[in-house]
């Protein structure tokens, strides 16, 4: 088998929220029988949608006659033959990601298997969920959270929805309703500390003691403001604090740790193994969050998973995009032994990302089922790709 050309598909979902750009880009991946794979580009979400379309033409054609079955040599290649590879960074891996769930996904497909039997079988059979992001409220149209009663409110959706844990960013919109509206480097002022512990409060009483609070900081914070926070916060039970502050310097996040007893997490903004090690061998965090779509396929990712395991570190794989993300994490979470949790982004709650593939696969009572159609068990509609901009490489 060998890969005659790969179409690269810019999705046509609507437009963002709150002035971040949103545009999934999927690449489809043919082979001379007639076997096609799909994986998605992580980078749905802000400014990368022509970098992400213009580095794809370049890596895919490197691919062309390749046997897709040689997913580890097509890695290889692409990462040390490319000069830029080394060292890589966000679109590049992000590429490569994408290249790489669409060459599992035809394994898959070729041998009649779900992806998951071809990467060690299942250890999980059931996958926890949460509601992800319900600052932006719990609903398929995304709104402002202000007030604390509404951040309860969205509480209460997702409940109602099954889920026990829910992930707030409690600074993310200042008083006026605008995201990132306010400085939350240097010192947090008496009156963004109190805004944040009125919005958490609401959500622990609407939520109870029952419910799982996950902090979602988006590196707004630095180390000295992340503490600043988190010290308000522990009174709580939050179950972890996710990007209190920017990934690339591990010693900084470490001070975090060091300052609070809430459980770290990060890894969206992490890639490859070689990102990941200073954080799982120094124990910087408790939860690494790489996303299966800028971390390196499932090739890279299972590597990532499996030396956090080494250092009894869990796995929650970050999650944003179109429903082939979600069918491609589902695969994986599926084998990890160390699998915490499922992020289910609002984004998913979209109408038009939803009717965008062949299956919606949703949580229900808060927990996923295992896709087990074969390959990684999604596709995009014959509409999607219709009216979407698709671009050859042959």
């Amino acid at each position: 088998m060998r890969i005659t050309a790969v179409k690269i598909v810019r999705l046509d979902t609507g437009a963002g929220e709150f002035g971040i750009a949103w545009s999934p880009t999927v690449l489809r991946v043919e082979t001379d029988e007639g076997i096609h794979g799909v994986g998605e580009i992580g980078l749905p979400m802000g400014n990368a949608a022509h970098g992400q379309v213009g580095l794809a033409r370049d890596f895919c054609a490197l691919v062309l006659g390749m046997d897709p079955f040689d997913t580890t040599a097509v890695w290889e290649r692409l990462y040390r033959s490319t000069f830029w590879g080394m060292g890589g960074g966000t679109l590049i891996f992000a590429v490569m990601s994408a290249i790489d769930i669409a060459l599992w996904d035809i394994k898959g497909k070729a041998l009649d298997v779900p992806v998951h039997r071809l990467l060690g079988g299942q250890t999980n059979t059931r996958l926890r969920s949460y509601a992800s992001q319900i600052q932006f409220d719990w609903s398929p149209r995304m709104g402002a959270m202000v007030k604390p009663e509404e951040y309860a409110e969205a509480t209460r959706k997702a409940l109602a929805d099954g889920f026990d844990c829910v992930k707030v960013n409690p600074i993310g919109f200042d008083l006026a309703g605008t995201w990132m509206g306010w400085n939350t480097r240097g010192v947090l002022t008496a009156e963004q500390v109190r805004t944040a512990v009125d919005r958490i409060a609401a959500v622990r009483e609407a939520g109870g003691d029952d419910l799982d609070i996950i902090i979602e900081l988006h590196c707004h914070t630095d180390a000295g403001t992340a503490v600043q926070l988190g010290r308000e916060l522990e009174r709580f039970r939050i179950l972890y604090y996710e990007e209190p502050t920017a990934p690339l310097n591990w010693k900084a996040m470490a001070k975090v740790k060091r300052e609070l007893s809430i459980p770290i997490a990060t890894g969206e903004r992490l890639y490859t193994a070689f990102g990941f090690r200073p954080f799982i061998e120094n124990q910087v965090v408790d939860i690494a969050q790489p996303d299966l779509g800028t971390s390196g396929g499932f090739t890279e990712t299972k590597k990532i998973a499996d030396m956090a395991a080494v250092y009894d570190i869990g796995v929650q794989l970050h999650l944003i995009g179109s429903p082939i993300s979600t069918a491609a994490a589902l695969q994986l979470e599926a084998v990890l032994a160390n699998f915490v949790i499922h992020e289910h982004n609002n984004t998913s709650l979209m109408p038009d990302n939803v009717a965008s593939c062949l299956y919606d696969y949703q949580p229900v009572d808060g927990y996923y089922a295992v896709p087990d159609l074969p390959g990684i068990g999604q596709d995009l509609t014959p509409e999607a790709y219709a009216k979407s901009e698709t671009l050859l490489v042959n």
